[in-house]
């Protein structure tokens, strides 16, 4: 699977499918018409744990996009991720930083697990959907006077990659209501 692009460097994106931090960059990816090899990591079975894999991210987390020692945005500047107007810039980052920090990491395999074992499978779910709920509240607060076909305007950028997974996930994986945050109301796709 690759995007389409006229651009002749092979990027290596490893990733898992359903994976919204993946997605994220995939949406980049083909957002700026670069080619890339999806190398898949079924996190189900712990590849990402693999030797191979953890000299790439010792982290084990996806995704892992190789290319050398470079920023996607400034060695790709076709199709910007970032607004030019710096007011919009900065609230793509808020809106990025609550994705990342406050939405996310709650819908993470591991995560979870944790939350299964500690406090009960009944509770795996309806926790931190509870505290994604209140994430997606702060983003209708931050997202208001901003939104217009798309997070913070009429152009894909980087709130709009950060949110879509999201908003996916919400729906498919928690069924979180969210049609009370018009805001965020369209359900994302990857």
């Amino acid at each position: 699977m690759s995007g389409e692009g006229a651009e002749k460097t092979k990027l290596k994106l490893y990733s898992y499918f359903r994976s919204s931090c993946s997605c994220r960059v995939r949406i980049a990816l083909n957002l700026k018409g670069l080619k890339y090899e999806y190398i898949a990591v079924n996190l189900l079975k712990g590849e990402q744990f693999s030797p191979e894999f953890t000299k790439l991210n010792p982290l084990g987390y996806v995704p892992v996009l190789v290319d050398g020692d470079i920023y996607l945005e400034e060695k790709y500047p076709q199709k910007p991720l970032l607004p030019s107007d710096l007011q919009k810039r900065a609230i793509n980052y808020q809106a990025a930083n609550i994705v990342s920090s406050s939405i996310q990491p709650l819908q993470n395999l591991g995560i979870l697990k944790y939350i299964g074992e500690k406090v009960g499978q009944d509770e795996m779910h309806e926790w931190p959907k509870r505290h994604i709920g209140k994430g997606f509240s702060a983003l209708e607060k931050l997202l208001k006077d901003y939104a217009g076909k798309y997070a913070t305007g009429d152009e894909v950028y980087l709130a709009d990659l950060f949110l879509a997974p999201q908003i996916h996930a919400a729906f498919k994986r928690f069924n979180l209501n969210m049609m009370g945050l018009p805001a965020n109301a369209t359900e994302g796709k990857c």
